[in-house]
């Protein structure tokens, strides 16, 4: 059996990741490591209690896979600890610390070309989840009828940031009820009831650094797939906690058929609602797999363009595609997608 670490095990992703390899059942001794802690810790899972081992060559070393689900520092550490012992564990990083690294390998086995092989020394980067949310959807678009522009509004959730994203825009939420200055270190801006498109001049990373990234990925993913232009993209910082919201507007050669649409869109990890159902909601979607996309619409003052709503668990969509990216590389590792 192989030995899988968790880099993070503790982090928000951390643990939805260690739940998906808990429902995949993947066969692994899956062992959780820390980020910033020079002892072991305990924490819970699945009812009982787990140890959480400080980050050191040991953990590395006696890993054939790992995930990391940290921060970028303890991603960088623990690449760094591989490469100056020698040790030839497979990386999966879900924290983008390693995406400029030249052995790194962008993946996404939900939106990429049949057939796909990434070589098998490569640092997997997981691609981020925005950006396998468009992938997907116009991977399956492009058969309805060639498609001549898309534009893309993103809605991105306080977890993003991590737990401090979160707990800003929790503390920002009830200090405005109560009249209370608000804490601005993460966004240095008022998020709480607000959409922004930037954060202030103050905030540890710009808005626009997120966008860049969406597109970035964005573009390797669609290299791979023929006949979607790239789209035109706005990030926008929305007041909610979990999940991505994005509003598509697409352009096809010819007036399309939103019958012939649906039924192209379907698939195992897409949730298409009809007319006749609820659009999907960011809450609607927590702790599920894939994406949903409704709200299917003509545009009223464009006869050849649709609008789409769509959206995703941010986490999950991340850990369901690093799994899949494991059990390629594990000895007896079975790809799953949902």
């Amino acid at each position: 059996m192989a030995i899988v670490a968790i880099v993070g095990g503790e982090s928000l992703i951390g643990r939805d990741l260690r739940d998906l390899i808990g429902e995949r059942k993947l066969y692994a001794d899956v062992r959780l490591v820390g980020t910033g802690e020079a002892t072991a810790t305990l924490t819970e899972q699945d009812g009982e209690a787990v140890v959480i081992t400080p980050l050191d060559e040991g953990t590395v070393r006696d890993a054939q896979l790992v995930f990391l689900a940290g921060s970028p520092d303890s991603t960088r550490k623990a690449v760094e600890i591989a490469r100056k012992s020698g040790l030839a564990s497979l990386f999966i990083d879900l924290t983008y610390a390693m995406e400029d690294d030249p052995a790194a390998r962008l993946r996404s086995p939900y939106s990429e070309p049949e057939g796909f092989a990434a070589p098998p020394e490569a640092l997997s980067v997981i691609a981020h989840p925005a950006a396998i949310t468009l992938a997907m959807l116009l991977k399956r678009l492009r058969d309805v009828k060639p498609i001549v522009r898309v534009m893309a509004h993103v809605f991105e959730p306080a977890s993003e940031r991590g737990q401090e994203g979160l707990n800003e825009l929790q503390k920002q939420t009830v200090n405005l009820l109560s009249f209370q200055p608000l804490p601005k270190r993460v966004f240095d801006a008022q998020i709480g009831f607000a959409m922004l498109p930037s954060y202030g001049s103050e905030a540890p990373e710009p808005l626009e650094s997120f966008e860049l990234r969406i597109e970035k990925h964005l573009a390797t993913l669609l290299a791979g797939i023929e006949g979607v232009p790239m789209p035109s993209i706005r990030l926008i910082q929305a007041p909610v906690f979990h999940g991505y919201s994005i509003s598509l507007h697409v352009e096809f050669s010819d007036q399309p058929d939103l019958a012939k649409i649906a039924s192209v869109l379907g698939a195992p990890e897409v949730d298409v609602r009809g007319p006749d159902v609820e659009a999907p909601t960011n809450v609607g979607i927590a702790g599920q797999g894939g994406i949903a996309v409704g709200a299917i619409a003509a545009d009223r003052n464009a006869p050849c363009a649709c609008w789409f709503w769509i959206v995703a668990d941010n986490f999950r969509l991340m850990v369901e595609n690093a799994v899949a990216v494991a059990q390629s590389l594990l000895p007896g590792g079975k790809r799953n997608k949902k």
